[in-house]
This record gives C-alpha cells, sequence and structure tokens, in this order.
C-alpha cells in the first residue's frame, strides 16, 4: 500500500505551534516557523566567502532567510565579485562590500556569521579562523582537507562555543528525517546496510599547461594555506577538485552526502575496518583522484555501508544519479533529497513521502528547499541554541570515513580502524595522510 505523504501535510501534520522543532526520540525534526521568532534585534548579518558554483546558492540562501543582511562578499577573483555585488543588489535591494582577503573579512565588527564555499583546502582553516574571531560559521563540506583538520574544528568550536554549521543540507531534509525516525521505530526491521552511490559525466580536465597567472586571480590567496605552486591553465575554479594538494576527490565532493545519511540512518559513527579499490579509468589526464571508487566501511554490530562513485559513467541506480539504499531484515528504503520511499520484503510500497520543492543533485550549485530548511535551522541555533542537524561533532565522523576511503585507496590495503577516534590503527604510512603540510606561516592552530 502506497501512503505518498507531501512535505506540506506532513509539516501540517507534525509541526507544533509556537515551537522551532518536533523532538521524536533521539531525533530532533527540523523547524520550519523561525520567522515567527524573529525579532528586531536578532538581525544577523552575513559575510559570504567563494562566489564560484556552490557560493552563489549561498547569496541566494542567505537572502531569503528573514531578518539577515548580507553586509560583505569575498572572493579572490574580481569578476566573480562584481557579479555577485549585482546579484546581491537585485535581491536584497542592497549592495555589499567587496573584500579581497578573508583576513580582512574577520576584522569586521557589524559582522555576525560567515558561509564558506571555496575549494576544500580553505574549509577549515576560515572555518577556525572564523570562530576563533567571534564570528557562526557555515561551512559546506567536506569540513576538513585531512582528519586532523576535522579534530580542530571540533576542539575550536567546543573551546569558542560559536555556532558551526556543516552544509550537508539533506539532514534538514523533512523526507530524511521522517525515514530515519521510521527506521529507528522498525519499519524495516533491523537496519544492517546502507548502499550509497554517486554518478555523474565529467569530462576531462587535460594536461595543465604552466600560465601567467590571470590579473582578475589573486592566486597567493587562493593558494592560502596550500604549498605554494605554479599557477596552471586547469586549476581555476573547478577542476582543483581533484587535485591532493586542494581537493579531496569525489568521495568527499558528493559521497560525504550519502554516506553521511547512510551513517544516520544506521545509527554508526566510526568503523572497524575499511576498503576501498577503483582508480583513474576513463581519462588520461592530470586528474589524481578517482573516477571511479568503491568504499567499504564496516562496524561493530555487524553493519557496514558501501559506497560507489562513478564520475564519469552517468548509468543511474533507481532511475537517480545519487541517492541511498537502506536494508534491514524487514524491507528496505530508497531515499535521496527529494523522495523517500520504503518498500517491504516482497518490495511492494508501504510507505512514500515527496518533498515539495525539488532539490538539484548532480550539477555544481546543488539549489534546492533543503537550502532553505538548512540555513534556519543554523539561524534558528544562533539566536535560540536550537540543537544543529549538522553539528561539527556529528559531521567529523562522516569525513573521516570519507578521509579513510581515499587513504585505503591510497596505500592500497584495508585499514583496521579505532572505533573510538577514526584513527588507523598499526599502520604508519597511512597514518602521514592524518594531516598534510602547510605554507610556512599560514598553519592553522586550535
Amino acid at each position: 500500500m502506497e501512503n505518498k505523504v507531501s512535505r506540506r501535510k506532513f509539516i501540517k501534520k507534525t509541526a507544533l505551534a509556537g515551537s522551532g522543532a518536533l523532538a521524536l526520540g533521539s531525533l530532533q525534526m527540523p523547524a520550519y516557523s523561525y520567522a515567527k521568532i524573529l525579532g528586531a534585534n536578532d538581525r544577523i548579518n552575513f559575510g559570504v566567502v567563494g562566489m564560484n558554483g556552490r557560493g552563489i546558492q549561498h547569496i541566494n540562501m542567505a537572502a531569503k532567510a528573514k531578518n539577515t543582511a548580507i553586509r560583505y562578499l569575498c572572493d579572490v577573483d574580481s569578476r566573480v565579485l562584481e557579479r555577485a555585488n549585482k546579484m546581491t543588489l537585485e535581491l536584497t535591494g542592497k549592495k555589499a562590500n567587496p573584500i579581497e582577503d578573508f583576513r580582512e573579512l574577520l576584522e569586521k565588527k557589524d559582522l555576525d556569521a560567515i558561509m564558506v564555499a571555496t575549494p576544500e583546502h580553505w574549509h577549515a582553516p576560515m572555518g577556525i579562523m572564523g570562530m576563533q574571531a567571534g564570528k557562526h560559521v557555515y561551512l559546506e563540506k567536506p569540513s576538513s582537507h585531512n582528519p586532523r583538520e576535522g579534530e580542530m574544528l571540533v576542539q575550536v568550536q567546543q573551546s569558542t562555543g560559536k555556532t558551526l554549521q556543516i552544509g550537508t543540507q539533506q539532514r534538514s531534509a523533512p523526507t530524511s528525517f521522517q525515514a530515519v525516525k521510521d527506521i529507528r521505530d522498525g519499519i524495516i526491521g533491523k537496519a544492517y546496510m546502507g548502499k550509497a552511490w554517486y554518478s555523474n559525466k565529467r569530462g576531462s580536465i587535460g594536461i595543465g599547461k604552466l600560465a601567467s597567472i590571470p590579473n582578475w586571480l589573486n592566486w597567493e590567496l587562493w593558494q592560502g594555506p596550500a604549498p605554494r605552486t605554479a599557477y596552471k591553465d586547469n586549476i581555476v575554479h573547478y577542476n582543483w577538485h581533484w587535485f591532493e594538494r586542494w581537493g579531496t576527490g569525489e568521495i568527499h565532493n558528493n559521497g560525504t552526502h550519502e554516506i553521511d545519511i547512510c551513517r544516520w540512518a544506521l545509527g554508526v559513527d566510526y568503523p572497524a575496518r575499511v576498503t576501498s579499490s577503483g582508480g583513474r579509468y576513463h581519462f588520461q589526464d592530470d586528474w589524481e583522484f578517482y573516477d571511479s571508487q568503491m568504499a567499504n566501511f564496516e562496524f561493530e554490530g555487524g553493519k557496514m555501508i558501501s559506497w560507489e562513485g562513478r564520475s564519469c559513467a552517468p548509468f543511474k541506480h533507481h532511475g537517480r544519479g545519487r541517492g541511498v539504499t537502506i536494508h534491514g531484515t524487514a524491507g528496505t528504503i530508497l531515499l535521496d533529497r527529494n523522495e523517500y520511499i520504503a518498500y517491504d520484503m516482497d518490495n511492494n510500497i508501504i510507505k512514500k513521502m515527496v518533498e515539495d520543492e525539488i532539490s538539484a543533485t548532480t550539477d555544481t550549485v546543488g539549489a534546492g528547499g533543503l537550502d532553505d530548511f538548512h540555513i534556519n535551522n543554523f539561524l534558528e541555533s544562533i539566536r535560540s541554541g536550537a540543537p544543529l542537524n549538522a553539528p561539527i561533532q556529528d559531521a567529523h565522523k562522516t569525513n573521516v570515513l570519507c578521509h579513510l576511503g581515499n587513504i585505503s585507496q591510497k596505500v592500497g590495503r584495508s585499514l583496521n580502524i579505532d572505533t573510538s577516534n577514526g584513527k588507523i590503527l598499526n599502520d604508519e604510512e597511512a597514518m602521514k595522510s592524518w594531516s598534510r603540510s602547510y605554507e610556512k606561516g599560514w598553519e592553522p592552530k586550535s
């Protein structure tokens, strides 16, 4: 029997009048009516950092949120600063102040929160510096370029008390909340396996050539904490994802989302064993990570997660370019950003729920209704101390899984893991990837 419930009906059915959230056992339902609790003194002034790709959606999110203002835009690309400010004017009726150097942004006294959508080698350093400067931070995934940076983010958040939301927006999806609640309530019996996947049709990045630094780009600031290297013509603005110096590969760029949902649904933290296989098969170019990767995470208590990443092979699973299935002793759940379907052991649909507003899944912006839920959860946490849907203490665990997948792939063997902290046991070579080297003077400090 199909039970189709729209998000609107779900909200009407479950939201508590005058309350920001609805507790469901160990879960916390997302808030939907934040505007009701806002006052004139609750205005939050934003600085948005990084305007290419996802950062454009950050401007949209900040502009739509109630009782906020976009005070500053920060980027090392002078062209995008101009475009982003025109967009800000159109959305809010006011221009923001453009800033090139992130460190200058942190000195602003009329700034409450920053939103970060930069290359990944900048994520944790900006999050750390932002909180230490007294700012709240909305930080895009992955939260860290390496596991040590994630540990530092946790430490700094705890020491400063600042709000740090990680941009895994499906953590604020009504459909995902309901699916996880139903799993806890036994809809598919004992849930023991999560299957996650991502598929796309990425082209080759070619072989980069040494080139003059464009006059619109501050290459020194773009590199920031990363060790210095010469500028090549196939790095900026997206292909940095596939270089170890700045990026973390597809398992972090996209796998982070679905691995996170699997971990949430199964109620697991750090694995006991990690194995990864794959390679750069589709093209022969400068890509340093893997266009094809199978990463498996085995947990104590008889549970596991498997992630399949196919960057250059767009064939879909269950008609979806990305998503998860959660398998249990009494059925299976199919879940993505837009829909939740539960099946019994005979593959009959027993429950279905869809989002009112569709979210993009495989483009470089990922815009959709879940963004609004996620940033509003961030804002309510700042204003009232409401629980975050994606706090760093939890998001760090997912990021460690992704790091471990890459490390296993790099060293070519399975890794045994300390389930209390995610660290690799009895493998000095693998543990060398727990941190990284930094440009002198740019090392993050907790």
